[in-house]
Formats: structure tokens, C-alpha cells, sequence
């Protein structure tokens, strides 16, 4: 069993889920994929969710279980992902269908939903509510060894930023002015 599937479906039901999706595909309207899925389960649209167990990698649908026990939404587990495709009209495997609007198939969802009555996860995950301690406040700790150590830094960064502005002075004595540039080409065209 894969890690997204948090329940096993009876195989009756599985079929049944098969049925409600090619019903509610003719008659109501249903959402093929897994974005399709994501999308009706978070406006809350959703009547059932069903999702393909042989997804691979199992990371495509592994958010739709959490998504529909947050939104209270019922959601079943069918073995193959070809057979769900082809119950909602598809030629290719899908991974989930998300049915809308149940059309004629709103019993067989009831039906469908009846059998999987299962605890809400909210109730196993929390525990006998435990009576807090008030937490202790601490005083700030003072941070003079930090403050020390800026000064020096600031003062070092001081004389480097003053280097460069020292070699671009160095530099401009070097440079020679353009007379004295023309008279070093006249020389040199003269010995030619």
C-alpha cells in the first residue's frame, strides 16, 4: 500500500466509485486530473474525490487525502488509474477525479460515502488536552563583548576605503600631458 493511501477501499466499493464517476460524467459534471481535482476540493465544490492508488510517483496526488479532510470533503481509493481514465471518459490512466456535480449519481455517492463512514483524523491525532505551565520569561542578556568588536571593525574599514582614493592620485602624476605626448611621436617619426 502506498504511503498517500490512508485506508483501504472494499473492493464493492471501488467498483461502485467506478460507477458513480462514469454516471455523474453523463449526467452531472466531473473534473478529470489531479489539478482539476485540487482545484474543486479547495473551492469546497467537491460531492466525492476519487484517487487512483497505482500513482507513481505517489507525490502527484499525496495532497489530495489532506486537502479533503480539511475541507470535509469524502474521497475514496480505487486500484488503477487506466480504469478510473476510462470511467471518466478518458483513453489514458487518471490519477484522480474530483465529481462536482453528482447528477444521477448522488445516491451511489451517499451509498459510497455510508460505507467509508471512518473516524475523523482529527480525533486520533489530538491528545487529553495537558495543562500548560506559564513559560518563563528571561531578561535579555547585555551584548558588551559584540559592541567592542564593532568600533575596531568600523575604524578598519576606514583606511581601506581611503587606499584607493590614495593610488587614483598616484596614478595621475604618471600620466603624461598630450604635448608631451606629440613631442615623443616627433622624434620617433624623424629617426624614420
Amino acid at each position: 500500500m502506498k504511503s498517500y493511501v490512508k485506508f483501504e477501499t472494499p473492493k464493492e466499493v471501488a467498483e461502485k466509485a467506478y460507477e458513480a464517476v462514469q454516471i455523474a460524467k453523463d449526467t452531472g459534471r466531473v473534473r478529470k486530473g489531479t489539478n482539476e481535482a485540487t482545484k474543486v476540493i479547495e473551492k469546497g465544490e467537491a460531492a466525492l474525490i476519487v484517487i487512483a492508488e497505482d500513482v507513481d510517483p505517489e507525490e502527484v496526488v499525496i495532497h489530495l487525502p489532506m486537502l479533503c479532510d480539511e475541507k470535509s470533503i469524502p474521497y475514496v481509493y480505487v486500484p488503477s488509474k487506466k480504469d478510473l481514465g476510462k470511467s471518466a471518459g478518458l483513453e489514458v490512466g487518471c490519477a484522480a477525479v474530483g465529481i462536482e456535480k453528482a447528477g444521477n449519481a448522488s445516491e451511489l455517492i451517499n451509498e459510497i460515502v455510508a460505507k467509508l463512514k471512518r473516524p475523523k483524523p482529527e480525533a486520533k491525532e489530538e491528545p487529553a488536552k495537558v495543562e500548560e505551565k506559564p513559560k518563563r520569561v528571561r531578561k535579555p542578556r547585555k551584548k558588551e563583548p559584540e559592541a567592542e568588536e564593532k568600533p575596531p571593525e568600523k575604524a578598519e574599514k576606514k583606511p581601506e576605503e581611503k587606499k584607493p582614493a590614495e593610488k587614483a592620485e598616484e596614478k595621475k602624476p604618471e600620466e603624461k600631458k598630450p604635448a608631451e605626448k606629440a613631442e615623443e611621436k616627433k622624434p620617433a617619426e624623424k629617426k624614420e
